[in-house]
């Protein structure tokens, strides 16, 4: 395994993107992970570089950043984000941008955290910003780009979400029924998503695989 490849990550203070941050620094796949914040998070490892910045100017800002894999775990919702543009500016504007300037800057694999539904053609405006970003990315031209569309994430939250709350707890009931079709609408532990992102990276120069590479729910619900 390559030991000296290096990452860079966006939404490292979120509920997936800091266990993937997690499991980056742990990997001997990496020697170096950079974490794009708003404000600086409470991780302390020789490998990490974190880089405030302003996240609307946020190709002018990586203009000078290079690394192998951008991990993209950037989310919000319509309720957090205040509305529907607020939304679409976290969810298909930040991502873009990123996208946009790393591959300029030579990044040859895009990890994107999207959702169950994404699809430009979805009657919900949630899953048609989604499915807009994963279009945006693809078409940057990465060798590589793996795309992940959990369903509900399950996992302890910093902030408080009250109807993702109530899904949790639901998920506990009724994932022991999600078999078949339904297995990818059973909730998903953001651990193992986290784990699969890494895996994933690590694993793309090793294998035969396809450049372009989409994870459903269901197939991330699988054992590593």
């Amino acid at each position: 395994m390559d030991g000296g490849r290096s990452a860079l990550i966006l939404g490292a203070s979120g509920l997936v993107g800091g266990l993937c941050l997690r499991h980056l620094l742990a990997s001997a796949h990496y020697a170096q992970v950079t974490a794009v914040v708003r404000r600086l998070i409470e991780v302390d490892d020789s490998k990490l570089t974190q880089k405030v910045v302003n996240f609307d100017r946020l190709e002018q800002e990586l203009a000078d950043t290079h690394t192998d894999d951008v991990f993209c775990c950037l989310g919000s919702t319509m309720k957090k984000a205040g509305g529907q543009e607020a939304f679409k500016r976290v969810d298909y504007e930040y991502p873009v941008a990123a996208a946009r300037v790393m591959r300029r800057g030579g990044s040859t694999h895009f990890l994107l955290v999207s959702a169950l539904g994404a699809s430009e053609k979805s009657l919900f405006f949630y899953n048609r910003v989604k499915g807009k970003t994963e279009r945006a990315i693809l078409e940057e031209g990465f060798p590589f780009v793996t795309i992940f569309r959990p369903s509900l994430l399950l996992g302890e939250r910093q902030e408080s979400r009250f109807l993702e709350g109530v899904g949790v707890k639901a998920a506990a009931w009724l994932n022991p029924l999600m078999q078949g079709p339904l297995r990818k609408y059973a909730g998903l532990e953001a651990n193992k998503l986290a784990l699969r992102l890494v895996r994933e990276a690590e694993e793309a120069l090793t294998r035969s695989r396809p450049s372009i590479l989409t994870l459903e729910s269901d197939d991330l619900q699988r054992s590593l």
